[in-house]
C-alpha cells in the first residue's frame, strides 16, 4: 500500500471504482477491463504498477486479480486440501524465520488476516477466494469455509467480494468480516467448528470493515472501517451494531484509513494505514468509547499489529516497506523481519506467546509474487547489552 501523494491516489481510486473522483476526460484507464487468463491478469497488473507507481500498486494488483476468470473447478469442499497452495517440508519448531506455506495469488489465495489455534495452527482469511482456511505449523492447508458468492459485488475500493478480518473465540468459533457492497451479505459472519457460516450482523453496504477484534469479557466485536472512518461495535448477543468510535484520526487520506484493530489492556487499538499512525481508544466503564489518542506515527502503510507481552510493546506489519517492526512505548523501534526473511507485502500479525513465535501472513498485493505464511521466533523486546571488556 505504498503511497506517492494525492495525485497518484486519486488515479488509483479511479481505477478501482467509478464512484470517486474520475480521471480527466479523454484519458483511458491504464488497466484493461478484462483479462482473459490469470497469466494475462498478472501481466496487466505488472504493466499497470509500472505506470502508476507505489500508491496504485495495490489497486492494480487487485483489479487484475478481480478480472481474472474464476477457476473451472468448483470451490474445495470444507476440510479439503487447498489446490494451488504448497507446503514446505520443514518440521515445526522455533526457527529464526521460515515460510511454512506458499499460496496462489491468481486463485485469490491472498491471506488478509489471521487468528491462531491453541495447537499453533493459523486460521487465515483468503480475501479474494472468499475462504477461511487453516494452516498447520507443517504447512498443511485445508478449507474451513467458503463464503457465498455474490452475483454483482460492489464493495468499495475493490468492487469484488472479499473476506477481511478474523477473530477466534475460546470455543473455536470464528468470526470474519465479509464485504460485498450488497445489503444482503455485507457484515460479520460466524463460522462454527463444523464449518457452518452464518451472518450474525449486517454492516452498511458502503462500509469496508477491515480488521476485527473480539472482547469476550464484554461479549462484543470491534471492526475497523477503512472507508467510513468508524469503529463498529457488534453485540454477540443480538447482533446489534453501533458506531462506537468515529473521527478524522480514523479517516483515510488517499485509500485505506482504519485498518488493524486489537483489544488490549482496557482499550481498543487501531492502525491507520494512510496516515501511518497507531491509535488508542479507551473503553469506559459503561462500554462507550473514550477520546481517540495518538500513540505512534511515522509507520507508513501499517496494516496490522500484535502485542508480544502484557505491556504496550508491539509488532507492526508495514506493507509499504515489507517490514515487521518492533515498537516500544518510549517510541524507539527496530526492524526485525524484511523481504530477505520472506515477507511479501505483510498484511497481519499474530503472536503465540507460549512458544515465543510470531506469525506473519503476506498477501503480495503490491507484486502478485509469493503470498505466504511465515513463522519466526519472537525478537527480544530489548536489545542485548554490549559486553564489557
Amino acid at each position: 500500500m505504498a503511497r506517492r501523494g494525492p495525485a497518484a491516489a486519486v488515479l488509483c481510486w479511479t481505477v478501482v471504482t467509478p464512484r470517486v473522483p474520475q480521471r480527466p476526460a479523454g484519458k483511458e484507464s491504464p488497466l484493461p477491463r478484462t483479462a482473459r487468463t490469470a497469466g494475462t491478469a498478472r501481466t496487466a497488473a505488472s504493466t499497470a504498477r509500472r505506470r502508476l507507481g507505489g500508491a496504485c500498486a495495490l489497486a492494480a494488483a487487485l483489479t487484475a486479480l478481480v478480472c481474472a476468470p474464476a477457476p473451472a473447478a468448483p470451490a474445495p469442499a470444507v476440510g479439503a486440501p487447498v489446490a494451488g497452495a504448497t507446503a514446505t517440508a520443514e518440521p515445526p519448531g522455533r526457527p529464526k524465520a521460515r515460510i511454512v506455506a506458499h499460496f496462489d495469488f491468481a486463485a485469490g489465495q491472498t491471506p488478509e488476516n489471521i487468528a491462531l489455534e491453541p495447537d499453533g495452527s493459523a486460521n487465515l482469511t483468503f480475501a479474494f477466494a472468499r475462504q477461511v482456511v487453516r494452516v498447520t505449523e507443517r504447512g498443511d492447508i485445508r478449507v474451513l469455509a467458503t463464503l457465498p458468492a455474490v452475483a454483482n459485488p460492489d464493495t468499495p475500493l475493490v468492487r469484488a467480494a472479499v473476506v477481511s478480518g478474523i477473530a477466534r473465540a475460546h470455543d473455536g468459533t470464528l468470526y470474519v468480516n465479509y464485504l460485498t457492497g450488497t445489503a444482503d451479505r455485507t457484515g460479520v459472519w460466524r463460522i462454527t467448528p463444523d464449518g457452518a457460516a452464518t451472518r450474525i450482523a449486517a454492516l452498511p453496504p458502503t462500509s469496508f470493515a477491515n480488521g476485527l477484534a473480539l472482547d469476550e469479557h464484554r461479549g462484543v466485536l470491534y471492526a475497523a472501517d477503512s472507508v467510513l472512518a468508524t469503529v463498529w461495535r457488534i453485540s454477540l448477543d443480538d447482533g446489534s451494531v453501533t458506531a462506537w468510535a468515529e473521527g478524522d484520526a480514523l479517516r483515510p487520506t488517499t485509500f485505506i484509513g482504519a485498518n488493524g484493530i486489537k483489544v488490549h489492556r482496557g482499550a481498543v487499538w487501531v492502525s491507520n494505514a494512510d496516515r501511518g499512525t497507531l491509535l488508542r481508544i479507551p473503553v469506559r466503564a459503561d462500554g462507550t468509547a473514550g477520546p481517540i489518542g495518538l500513540r505512534a506515527e511515522g509507520l507508513p502503510g501499517i496494516e496490522d499489529f500484535a502485542f508480544p507481552g502484557r505491556g504496550d510493546t508491539l509488532l507492526a506489519a508495514l506493507s509499504n516497506r515489507n517490514e515487521l517492526v518492533l515498537l516500544r512505548p518510549d517510541g524507539t523501534r527496530r526492524t526485525v523481519l524484511t523481504a530477505k526473511d520472506g515477507l511479501s507485502g505483510p498484511t497481519s500479525v499474530a503472536v503465540r506467546r507460549s512458544h515465543g513465535t510470531v506469525y506473519v501472513p503476506s498477501a503480495a498485493f503490491d507484486t502478485g509474487i509469493d503470498p505466504n505464511l511465515l513463522i519466526a521466533g519472537l525478537p527480544a523486546r530489548r536489545p542485548p547489552r554490549p559486553a564489557h571488556s
